[in-house]
């Protein structure tokens, strides 16, 4: 069997960020099915890389979460557009696609291998499209509106499988088609690299954490992501004059440059901005963590996400916190 996985932001585990898309493509090979991954790079020219038997194609169209709504929308167009149009000439005999969000729009190049080529397909929601985007008003106009809603119920319906990572995200697909076609498979963590150890003083000493209780964030850091609300932890500890919790923050987005400039204004030591991390580093940063902190603005639509971070900290035996209601919270207090 042959399956065409189409996932837009694809990522190694050298290249830290979500690689849910890595292990199941692993998992497929694995299993004996052949495997090729449409996805996109911020190079100008096509690549292609054989990932542990997974062969994977990088097309050339950039993206990043600091562009402009409107810049972010032609870069989902012109992925959707590129990506069916490479596959129909480069990849033969394929007998199943799966399209794995976010964007939304990687579905239609989904619809448009069956609709004309006659290939079925799997839809993985990662995120509530575009329920997310107008929850946040970042979508506000009626027509657009109703034209992804559309979208939306129309990807849906004409997929053989509506894979989900939550039960809210499973409650929002409800709407559209039967449970029967719906199936949960939450975020997930490599058990065997993540574990629960004890702290070296090689990463203490690497992070400059020393005794100190140390709190980690691990992910995006964009509006959604509600980072002011681990400033406003740090200087509550600072007036209480708590010295001995760290706050340590490993991510990228478009608020870093203003969260640091918050923090500077704040004369906050007690908390750091270490940058991007890559799969290693995240398990060099979980050792010396005591408990990791995932946090979300407040919106109901937030509460069903599914963060993979949370699940390598589960895997590496940490405490976890949350600042919202929702199925992760839920999860914590039952187990």
């Amino acid at each position: 069997m042959k399956v065409i996985y189409i996932h837009q932001y694809f990522r190694k585990p050298t290249d830290g960020g979500p690689i849910r898309s890595y292990y199941l493509g692993k998992a497929l090979i694995d299993s004996g099915v052949e495997v090729e991954i449409v996805t996109s790079h911020n190079n100008d020219n096509y690549r292609f890389e054989q990932v542990e038997g997974i062969n994977v194609h990088f097309l050339p169209i950039k993206y990043d979460n600091r562009f402009s709504y409107f810049r972010r929308k032609i870069s989902f167009l012109f992925f959707c557009i590129r990506s069916y149009f490479f596959i129909i000439k480069n990849i033969k005999n394929v007998d199943y696609c799966y399209a794995t969000s976010t964007p939304l729009t990687v579905g239609i190049t989904a619809l448009m291998l069956k609709k004309i080529n006659k290939i079925p397909y799997y839809f993985e929601v990662r995120d509530l499209w575009p329920e997310a985007p107008i929850q946040l008003g970042i979508i506000k106009n009626s027509l657009v509106k109703k034209a992804l809603y559309y979208l939306e119920k129309t990807i849906y319906k004409n997929a053989d499988k509506v894979i989900t990572l939550s039960p809210g995200m499973s409650k929002g697909v409800e709407k559209y088609i039967s449970t029967e076609k719906i199936e949960l498979i939450p975020n997930i963590s490599d058990c065997e690299y993540f574990q629960k150890e004890e702290k070296q003083t090689k990463n203490t000493f690497y992070y400059g954490v020393g005794n100190q209780f140390v709190i980690s964030y691990i992910g995006a850091i964009g509006k959604v992501n509600n980072i002011d609300y681990i400033i406003s932890l740090a200087e509550t500890l600072k007036k209480q004059k708590i010295k001995n919790v760290v706050f340590l923050i490993a991510g990228r987005g478009s608020e870093v440059l203003q969260l640091r400039a918050q923090c500077r204004a704040l004369e906050l030591n007690n908390i750091r901005f270490l940058g991007f991390h890559n799969r290693k580093e995240i398990k060099k940063l979980l050792n010396v963590t005591d408990a990791s902190i995932i946090t979300f603005a407040d919106k109901p639509i937030l509460e069903t996400n599914s963060p993979n971070k949370f699940f390598d900290s589960l895997a590496s035996g940490k405490l976890c916190i949350v600042n919202n209601k929702g199925w992760i919270k839920n999860l914590i207090e039952e187990h």
